[in-house]
């Protein structure tokens, strides 16, 4: 049972619940999100951002590079992931392909609280260090558009032309975050990094919602608990936000009536949860 929800132009596919499984992705990036389940309908994509090495956040990566192969996809998925993971996760895949007698192959790249890495022509991602028990990353990404420099604003179009085919650096770039994804932290990741609350789209972690679990026992598991962001509401400047991960003390159905009443209105009709429509969660 994938969910599948609209965040301004974007689509967020797959699934989340707190200590399961956490699977997506956003097709028109061609991207995915962790990796707790092996979804077919997430084969296609060309990079896999990890966030850390939880099972429930990786434990299908296996299953997942075999599905690709069924779908003939041979080259090796490129998967960003903390730089303390790389050498076990290779391990951890040498042993499976050994086990399988097919190779379960990717191309690592290991990444650094700060580090930044394009991944095509226009498209960077930019990591930044989480708060978890063990090697964590949130991702930001950026699109480099390319402008004019100002100084050459009014040149005729010849003469851009010239300097462009003469060497000269015509453009400047600017910056347009296009999709924050944050999860399994503590929610301080957002004091030292706020610009994350300002993406255009936020895909967050809220693994708790109400009083079934009190702030410090979400604190002492390293999680966000609904409290905690409201707290920062003043903040969340994003145009969409993606609640996800939530936890199974919450019945699908019942979260957006939690979010309804909890959330000021304004704040509201910016939160996407996301759970599917039905009464239990898949699995």
């Amino acid at each position: 049972m994938i969910t599948s929800v609209s965040a301004g132009a974007l689509t967020v596919r797959g699934v989340s619940v707190g200590g399961v499984y956490t699977a997506l992705a956003v097709p028109e990036l061609s991207l995915g999100f962790d990796v707790g389940m092996p979804l077919r309908s997430l084969a296609g994509i060309d990079t896999l951002l990890l966030s850390h090495a939880h099972a429930d956040h990786v434990g299908a990566l296996g299953a997942f590079l075999g599905l690709r192969a069924l779908h003939g996809r041979t080259t090796p998925l490129r998967v960003v992931l903390p730089a303390e993971t790389a050498a076990p996760l290779q391990n951890a895949l040498a042993a499976l392909s050994e086990l399988q007698r097919w190779p379960l192959e990717i191309a690592p790249v290991p990444m650094h609280g700060g580090d930044r890495v394009a991944l095509r022509g226009d498209l960077e991602v930019r990591a930044y260090k989480t708060f978890h028990p063990v090697p964590s990353l949130a991702y930001l990404l950026v699109r480099k558009v390319a402008k004019l420099r100002p100084e050459l604003h009014g040149l005729p179009g010849p003469e851009i032309a010239r300097r462009r085919k003469a060497g000269e650096d015509i453009n400047h770039y600017e910056d347009r975050p296009v999709l924050a994804y944050v999860t399994d932290t503590l929610v301080t990741i957002y004091d030292h990094h706020p610009e994350l609350l300002r993406c255009p789209v936020l895909i967050t972690e809220c693994t708790f919602l109400d009083e079934r679990k009190s702030l410090a026992a979400a604190r002492a598991g390293c999680h966000i608990h609904l409290d905690e962001l409201l707290e920062r509401a003043h903040l969340l400047q994003s145009e969409h936000i993606v609640l996800m991960h939530f936890s199974q003390l919450y019945s699908p159905r019942e979260i957006p009536g939690i979010l309804d009443r909890r959330i000021p209105p304004a704040l509201r009709a910016k939160v996407i949860p996301f759970a599917p429509a039905a009464e239990g969660w898949p699995g």
